[in-house]
């Protein structure tokens, strides 16, 4: 019996291991046959972070992640105003950087706004299965990132000390040296509110704080042998057509074995990870009218009958839910597709 005993205790020496590594470390450790994709290799910390970890331990005091959530600048509003992961602003004109409301995200259970019902079909990311399969043109724009968000994980241990909770709004903007009434501080508040919106049925979804979450979610959905896929293009590009480039699309892994991580906004590194059913992950080439090339991923989920009726893809596309696949392209950066290898 000593046998099995001593076998129990290594593994669990290097399991409580694991769990001290930097977030890099971590991912190499429990992903060693997973290559890091830029859109996570960029948000690492660039340091171990001392001084990060004393500040957390003084109320009040600046935690040294991600400046500028307070009223005031230019910059600061359309950080906000244009970021949110969830919608896909196909013309910046559609966003109101004067507007004092944050916009909505847009979930599948969300009906258009008014000013959405209102956007040009050409310039959006959603487009039909048969389009990618067959090439199609679009108006996109791939920019650096779409939100300009360029906060960094945290390591485990500092996120998991910091609440993340609408119950304790007031502690984290205090802990986060935030002000109280700010587009900052209603920016963290519609954040947390996302990720405690009621999952639709047939999606599991968890917002994680830390990268090390994030890997530790995607195994207990997908096991340990995924591939993390991101969008990536070859030079910063603004608002122009992109056509498919049908030859060589691929779809990738297995269907319904789909993880999409959007970059949440918030002063550090914060992600709504979300399973669905009956998804599908496609390699998309596109070319751009000034010759740019962008290696894009496409997810396609093959069954919208939950949707709300009124939710924008179906304007745009002018098709009905549940009748046909609706598909649409990760931007750039600050999203992340895993798949079953």
């Amino acid at each position: 019996m000593e046998f099995p005993i001593i076998t129990f205790l290594l593994l669990m020496i290097v399991a409580t291991s694991a769990e001290t590594l930097p977030p890099q470390l971590y991912w190499k450790f429990v992903l060693p046959n997973s290559p890091m994709p830029k859109a996570i290799t960029k948000m690492l910390p660039n340091s171990p972070m001392p001084k990060a970890i004393t500040n957390l331990l003084l109320p009040g005091v600046d935690l040294g992640v991600r400046k500028g959530y307070d009223d005031g600048g230019a910059s600061e509003v359309n950080t906000i105003e244009l970021s949110n992961p969830l919608f896909y602003h196909h013309d910046e004109s559609m966003a109101d950087v004067n507007s004092e409301e944050l916009p909505a995200p847009f979930h599948y259970n969300d009906a258009a706004s008014e000013t959405q019902s209102h956007g040009k079909p050409s310039g959006t990311v959603f487009f039909l299965e048969t389009d990618l399969l067959h090439g199609t043109t679009s108006s996109l724009k791939f920019s650096k990132t779409f939100s300009e968000n360029e906060a960094k994980f945290l390591p485990r241990d500092i996120a998991n000390s910091i609440p993340f909770s609408s119950n304790k709004l007031e502690y984290i903007l205090n802990k986060l040296n935030i002000k109280k009434g700010s587009k900052g501080a209603r920016m963290v508040q519609n954040t947390i509110s996302v990720c405690e919106v009621e999952n639709i049925k047939g999606e599991k979804k968890l917002c994680v704080t830390s990268l090390e979450s994030m890997i530790d979610f995607i195994i207990s959905k997908l096991g340990r042998n995924v591939v993390a896929l991101s969008t990536e293009g070859n030079k910063e590009n603004e608002f122009q057509h992109y056509q498919i480039i049908s030859q060589g699309v691929k779809k990738l892994g297995e269907e319904n074995k789909v993880v999409v991580c959007h970059k949440m906004n918030y002063p550090y590194a914060v992600f709504y990870c979300h399973e669905t059913d009956k998804t599908k992950v496609y390699s998309a080439p596109l070319k751009g009218a000034d010759g740019s090339r962008v290696k894009a991923i496409a997810v396609c989920h093959t069954d919208t009958s939950k949707w709300d009726p009124n939710h924008f893809a179906f304007q745009v596309l002018n098709v009905k839910p549940g009748t046909v696949p609706i598909c649409h392209l990760l931007p750039r950066d600050n999203n992340v597709a895993w798949i079953s290898n």
